[in-house]
């Protein structure tokens, strides 16, 4: 058995001075084909797992980029197209890498690059980013080392100079490891000058103003307890908004070191004082929050600020419907999508499946006066809006959109895969990929609403998450919204709380639309929470359940599409 037992994420959190020798560090690594975060992607990624001097152990794979990778960087790397070809992609990857390093505190050399490749990922790919504390070893070593000890700061220069057991070779696993032996050294340099906890650490860092260490104080009255924190400024107006497993230690990191976010240093240092709500536990804190968010809009938050800002793809009132575009749903609608575009995206998958057309113009059912356009002779289009299709005709095209989103049937599904096949048959891989590609989006969003949508239609149902402590967190779940949550701590009855929570629970009265008027946001959160960490059901109302043909009868399709160890993976 170790002399340093691993704290978990709470007790991590929740001890006002942590040791260094009890904190779990995970040093990682990325190779990437280029240095845009947004742009490129990831070649291969390691990291090692450390505590006390002692390695826990290490997460390494090649990864898939689904793009070429310059000459240039193959020459620094080595790591070549045909060495990735088989290995997973970063979706895959990521989600087990935020396991392996959970409650752990990161650590990277140059960590602006490391750690915004992971978190834009995490932002693109639809996860949760933990907000880990951060050491980065460039800024360690510039506070620890003098000219007269190293040229510069590079990770090969410092193993030299520190004596690294491992050479960095910019390979991820390899690079990864001589920062373990770097970070070490630097640690046993800050020790004699009275750096013994991490909150020492992130404080003996540079870049922290003394405006910055000033405004310290505003985390003294904030309880060891899980919640949502707001910054309010000079006019009592919300500055920012979080959540926070631990309300005072969470907004203690905003003044030290560990906070390198321009903006948000901004946001700090015009600060007045900090309001907090405590929660029952993370879901209610997760909800808290997106409310909160919405309702205030804080200029200095950058997601979920706007949760009715979602786009929808929905068929038109007409006699001949087509597909739009639209920002408030009907109930039949498709979505609810980030972005236009990703909306626009999946009508274009809808259409290419069926003739619906693909005009604005209105068309008249008893006279048509138009003229038939390309599409009618490319057969994509009936021509309606030259009589020459009628909309008994013009019906089955319409129909079979509307099953596919209602999860009544998967005809639509299975034509498009059957296109998909074809196109590789054809050896017209190119074509394929793009096809694969878009099929890939319109299930998932499909999938996406499907659950949404039978999670909100349910009137009420309780439920309850062991809370690692041998009691329950416990909710109320009202049309996909959160109407009350609780706790029963070990030892308690759980029943009467969860009685009494139903009887004191917010009225949901369902609103318009396949989500019942909750916002995506906050269903998403309820959906994953329900579904993860063990989570079991007390009560349901009414069944929950997805159509029998949902999309959902498609993941493993789409996880082979979108995980798959070839480019062209689900294509056959």
């Amino acid at each position: 058995m170790s002399a340093h037992p691993q704290l978990s994420f709470d007790e991590l959190l929740a001890t006002e001075e942590v040791p260094l020798h009890e904190v779990t560090f995970v040093v990682v690594d990325l190779e990437t084909t280029g240095g845009d975060r947004d742009g490129d992607a990831v070649t291969e990624i390691g990291a090692v797992k450390v505590r006390g001097g002692e390695v826990l152990g290490e997460f390494a794979t090649l990864v898939n980029p689904d793009r070429g990778i310059p000459p240039s960087i193959v020459s620094i790397t080595g790591i070549t197209e045909a060495m990735v070809v088989d290995a997973p992609r970063f979706d895959a990857v990521l989600p087990a890498f935020l396991e392996f390093c959970r409650g752990s505190v990161l650590v990277a050399h140059n960590a602006p690059f490391d750690i915004g490749f992971l978190r834009s990922n995490c932002e693109r790919l639809g996860l949760r980013w933990p907000k880990p504390q951060v050491v980065d070893t460039v800024r360690l070593s510039r506070r620890v080392l003098t000219r007269d000890e190293t040229p510069n700061h590079k990770l090969g220069t410092l193993a030299r100079v520190l004596n690294a057991r491992t050479v960095p070779v910019h390979r991820a696993l390899d690079d990864a490891r001589a920062t373990v032996d770097v970070l070490h050294a630097l640690l046993e340099r800050v020790g004699p000058l009275g750096v013994r906890t991490l909150e020492d650490l992130l404080g003996h860092l540079p870049d922290v103003t003394p405006q910055q260490r000033r405004k310290r104080g505003l985390a003294d009255g904030l309880p060891n307890s899980p919640g949502v924190y707001l910054f309010r400024g000079p006019k009592d107006e919300v500055l920012y908004v979080g959540t926070a497993t631990d309300l005072r230690r969470r907004v203690r990191q905003y003044f030290t070191a560990g906070e390198r976010r321009s903006r948000i240093k901004e946001m700090v240092l015009i600060s007045e004082r900090v309001d907090h709500v405590v929660c029952a536990h993370p879901l209610e804190a997760e909800v808290r929050e997106l409310r909160l968010l919405a309702a205030h809009q804080p200029r200095y938050n950058r997601r979920s600020k706007f949760p009715q800002r979602a786009w929808w793809v929905v068929l038109t009132d007409e006699p001949f419907p087509r597909l739009s575009v639209v920002r408030i749903p009907k109930p039949d609608a498709l979505g609810p999508f980030s972005s236009r575009q990703a909306a626009a995206d999946a009508v274009e998958a809808l259409q290419s499946a069926t003739t619906v057309r693909r005009c604005a113009e209105r068309i008249s059912a008893r006279e048509p006066s138009g003229r038939p356009c390309a599409l009618y002779e490319l057969k994509r289009c009936g021509a309606p809006c030259a009589g020459r299709q009628s909309a008994e005709e013009y019906e089955p095209a319409v129909i079979s959109i509307r099953d596919v989103i209602r999860g009544r049937s998967a005809d639509l599904l299975d034509r498009l895969r059957d296109e998909l096949d074809r196109l590789s048959a054809a050896q017209r891989f190119e074509d394929a990929s793009v096809h694969r590609d878009q099929l890939a989006a319109l299930v998932r969003s499909l999938d996406r609403g499907h659950r949404l949508a039978a999670l909100t239609s349910v009137p009420e149902l309780v439920a309850a998450r062991p809370d690692g402590r041998g009691g329950w967190h416990l909710s109320v779940i009202r049309h996909g919204r959160l109407a009350a949550a609780g706790t029963a701590r070990r030892g308690v009855p759980p029943m009467p709380i969860v009685d009494l929570l139903q009887a004191s629970a917010e009225t949901v009265i369902p609103g318009a639309g396949p989500l019942h008027g909750t916002t995506a946001d906050e269903a998403r959160v309820v959906y994953r929470w329900l579904t993860t960490g063990g989570t079991r059901m007390v009560r349901c109302s009414i069944p929950w359940a997805e159509p029998a043909n949902a999309a959902g009868s498609w993941r493993a399709w789409l996880e082979k599409a979108t995980t798959g160890r070839t480019p062209y993976a689900a294509i056959n």
